[in-house]
């Protein structure tokens, strides 16, 4: 990792920027495919397996004894870590839960709002380099908390044709069976337009590949939701001489080691400190599995040391970044001051990882600087909230004058009428 001392503010957005994400290239790569799909159904989707996953898919839902096998292949020791995670994230999701809301706003008028859950949704799950169960723990927690009626997930096979084991039994563990074997653009275009074997939803939720987050956003063109963009995984962390460097460069690896198009940044109030963490990152890649990959993202990675702590704020601010770990003296203090980031994570015991997982909150974020006016996945993206009102005859005699008013000024005299009839037929009733 480069370090670049106390850039100008001017140099920021050149020394920060991100991967080259070439939207409209990788559009017209997924258009074809979404088509395709499109037409062709379930046909094109296998078509599509044994051209990207090398696998004969003859069966694209997984099946009940598929199910059971990978059950037994996973380790008690990973169920009950499983166990664990679903416990905390159900307990945060449920307690976002708000009542009914329900007021009088004047005299005989009545405003009401309540959540109502999306009906059918779809869960991608990435598969590939990384089998991610936790994602599935992530979205259909919420999903089920919220009361979604249907709920599908994707997620890609392996080059025998099988869905990872701890995908399953998570899976299986709150209740979602509805689960189909592709990935890539080609699932988001399933669940777009519906198949033989994949219904369509309504709103489509999870992380992937930029074929994936391209396929997503067309799917917003032909009138289903998505979660949020999304682009490759990110980390920023801000650290002063009472981060533990060794920490540090872990959580910075952490992220790296995410795909060749993850960015990883480290802001350091001094160059020792920037210089401590890179040692260590340097020292740790050495052993780590997903080296090759960890290597290509920290190419796009930078240490950037600013002495001023209003300065430093400044640039995360302007980075916006997916996850943030502030590890400086005052790290409560300062998050407070935080204003754009999809999940902040505070001193030198609370790794990123802690939140990938286990501890509740969600890790399905906004990337790519969309932080700035996206917020992550939460019950509230599982649901929609419906306003209600209702006035009784006191209520259209206070407030249908206002009305009368405010739309006579519109020159929307239909809008009026509607009013100026019930005022009038209320006079009339009472003489």
């Amino acid at each position: 990792m480069k370090i670049l001392n106390n850039p100008s503010q001017k140099d920021w957005k050149k020394e920060i920027a991100r991967p080259v994400f070439k939207s409209k290239e990788i559009q017209k790569l997924v258009k074809p495919i979404m088509r395709k799909v499109k037409r062709q159904g379930d046909k094109a989707l296998q078509k599509f397996a044994f051209e990207y996953d090398h696998v004969e898919i003859t069966d694209l839902l997984v099946s009940r004894k598929e199910i059971e096998q990978a059950k037994e292949k996973v380790s008690a020791e990973l169920k009950q870590a499983i166990q664990v995670a679903l416990e905390n994230i159900e307990k945060f999701h449920e307690a976002q839960q708000t009542p009914d809301l329900k007021m009088e706003t004047m005299e005989g008028v009545t405003c009401m709002r309540r959540s109502v859950p999306i009906q059918r949704v779809g869960l991608y799950v990435p598969g590939g380099t990384a089998p991610l169960f936790s994602t599935v723990l992530m979205l259909g927690v919420p999903a089920n908390i919220a009361g979604c009626e249907e709920i599908v997930l994707c997620t890609p096979p392996n080059k025998e044709g099988k869905i990872h084991p701890a995908i399953l039994y998570t899976a299986d563990l709150i209740g979602i069976d509805k689960i189909v074997k592709a990935g890539g653009a080609q699932a988001i275009a399933a669940m777009t337009y519906g198949t033989e074997s994949v219904p369509k939803v309504d709103k489509i939720f999870g992380p992937g590949n930029q074929y994936v987050t391209a396929a997503k956003q067309l799917a917003t063109k032909k009138g289903v939701a998505i979660d949020m963009p999304a682009g490759p995984s990110e980390v920023l962390v801000y650290a002063d001489e009472t981060s533990i460097p060794s920490f540090v460069a872990a959580d910075l690896l952490s992220q790296a080691e995410h795909g060749v198009d993850s960015q990883v940044i480290l802001v350091a109030n001094t160059e020792k400190v920037a210089k401590a963490a890179i040692m260590e990152v340097d020292k740790q890649l050495e052993k780590l599995p997903r080296k090759a990959i960890a290597e290509k993202a920290l190419d796009n990675s930078v240490a950037i040391v600013m002495s001023n702590e209003d300065k430093a704020l400044a640039l995360i601010n302007e980075y916006a970044p997916e996850h943030l770990i502030l590890v400086v003296e005052n790290s409560d203090q300062v998050a407070l001051k935080i204003k754009n980031a999809g999940s902040v994570f505070i001193g030198n015991f609370t790794p990123e990882s802690a939140g990938d997982y286990a501890s509740g909150t969600n890790h399905t974020l906004p990337t790519y600087g969309f932080a700035k006016s996206f917020s992550g996945v939460s019950l509230d993206s599982f649901v929609k909230k419906i306003t209600y009102q209702k006035l009784n005859a006191n209520g259209i005699q206070n407030l249908g004058p206002t009305i009368e008013v405010m739309a006579g000024a519109e020159l929307l005299e239909a809008h009026k009428n509607a009013v100026s009839l019930r005022l009038k037929y209320l006079k009339e009733k009472e003489s």
